[in-house]
């Protein structure tokens, strides 16, 4: 341990002394904490991709993201299809992100780009290559597919920058690599660095926002709307307006009890962001393993469905589950379901549960408690808008508990089969290899299958 403590010590004294081009450098290694930040301190960066989407097909086309008018929605779903994403050449004219593209003003021209997912995924993956080439992956936390954390505590005197040159440094190789613009948000913690950015880094021209937490009192606490602060919704918002607070100030200010009250033990994490305080660290999100663990899948449907036909999505729906566990090898021991309804139906969405025996991944063992639990809850007569599956408590299948009365052989029989219709997917495609009741008129499969996210994956 002496040993790397010396290494240590002489990296840092080396790159003090040579690490930066220009001597004037040296005096920020010993000032970075002591200025914008508190001594002892960490620093975050929190980076977003702006109007992500948008920017990979104005780049695919040529075209400069900050000036083109561009929407990402799929045409084929008509124009009350959401847009997936905007340029900022649009919002710069009033058009509201992800809205419907019928809201989009009329005499606003613009280009409607299909969703290519896949493409997008590819930017993503270059975009996170480039800032491993700065930080290690340990002090990175991709947070989505356009925005991750990044721990540069330890970066700074490294390189002989301040946090806000670190940020432009990585900002300026994504536009330089990719096209794509970036923002920047700068905390003492992944609260204040994600308000930075949300707030501050997207309303100034250096896309740049920087906090720490007398900043954050100082410039946020009457802020307006507090659903712009991060993890604050609607419903938030509209319980703590009824007791009269508006602001971070006033949650701040509030009686804790009655806070509490209100929302139970979420109120903890409320009053400290209303503080502008995270004990989270990027170490605690690295070192988190949830109790338990799901798989679902949902899609939100272009029609009304009969109940007849939502048991056959159903049976699409639980068929890919069933092979994504096999894959994976995980089995599940309870399944659960939500039935939502036509918006004119007015009637909110059904759900229901099931335990199963045995954990299994087997789709003959699966689908009678899901038909089961759909037949019980869903109304007959009501049209279906929406579906979810979910398969509980997931585990590894090392770990499968067996039972006196579960045919083993007709499992292991479907285990094998299940191998090979993964075999002939991954090599041939999804599609290569399906269902009978996949090609009826209802069905949605083959369609899910070109998908990803519930979008064309194009490319």
């Amino acid at each position: 341990m002496k040993c790397v403590k010396n290494s240590i010590c002489f990296l840092y004294e080396f790159f003090k002394l040579y690490g930066s081009k220009n001597p004037a450098k040296t005096d920020t290694i010993i000032n970075i904490e002591m200025g914008d930040f508190p001594m002892g301190g960490r620093v975050y960066l929190c980076i977003d991709l702006k109007s992500f989407y948008a920017s990979v097909e104005c780049v695919e086309r040529g075209l400069d993201p900050m000036k083109a008018n561009l929407a990402v929605a799929d045409p084929e779903r008509g124009s009350g299809t959401l847009c997936l994403a905007i340029s900022p050449a649009m919002k710069a004219q009033g058009v509201k992100n992800r809205c419907r593209v019928y809201q989009i003003p009329r005499d606003v021209e613009y280009i409607k780009a299909s969703p290519r997912m896949k493409l997008y995924i590819e930017y993503s993956a270059e975009i996170y290559g480039i800032y491993l080439k700065y930080i290690a992956k340990e002090d990175i936390h991709v947070y989505s597919i356009d925005e991750a954390f990044l721990d540069v505590t330890q970066y700074l005197p490294l390189y002989g920058l301040t946090a806000k040159e670190l940020a432009v440094k990585l900002m300026d190789d994504v536009r330089e690599s990719t096209g794509i613009t970036a923002t920047a948000g700068i905390g003492t913690n992944l609260y204040l660095a994600k308000v930075a950015l949300d707030i501050m880094a997207k309303h100034v021209k250096d896309n740049i926002g920087c906090l720490d937490e007398d900043k954050y009192r100082k410039k946020l606490w009457d802020h307006t709307p507090l659903t712009d602060f991060w993890r604050v919704g609607a419903g938030t918002q509209r319980r703590l307006g009824n007791l009269g607070i508006r602001t971070m100030r006033d949650i701040a200010n509030a009686d804790a009890d009655l806070i509490y009250s209100l929302f139970g033990v979420d109120a903890e994490l409320l009053i400290d962001h209303a503080w502008g305080r995270e004990s989270a660290t990027m170490a605690d999100i690295k070192a988190y393993k949830p109790r338990s663990s799901s798989l679902s899948s949902g899609q939100a449907l272009l029609r009304d469905y009969t109940f007849e036909e939502g048991r056959l999505l159903l049976k699409e729906m639980v068929d890919a589950l069933c092979l994504d566990m096999a894959s994976q090898g995980l089995v599940t021991s309870s399944v659960s379901i939500l039935v939502g309804y036509s918006y004119e139906a007015g009637i909110r969405p059904a759900t229901g549960s099931a335990p199963l025996p045995a954990g299994t991944n087997s789709y003959q063992e699966i689908m009678p408690h899901v038909l089961c639990v759909y037949d019980r809850i869903a109304e007959r007569k009501l049209p279906i808008r929406r579906l979810n599956v979910s398969c509980n408590r997931i585990m590894q299948e090392t770990y499968e508990q067996y039972e006196l009365f579960t045919d083993y052989e007709a499992r292991e029989r479907e285990r094998k089969l299940q191998r090979a219709v993964l075999e002939v997917k991954q090599r041939f495609g999804k599609n290569a290899l399906i269902r009978g009741m996949d090609l009826l008129e209802a069905g949605t499969a083959m369609e899910r299958n070109m998908q990803i996210g519930g979008q064309k994956s194009g490319r």
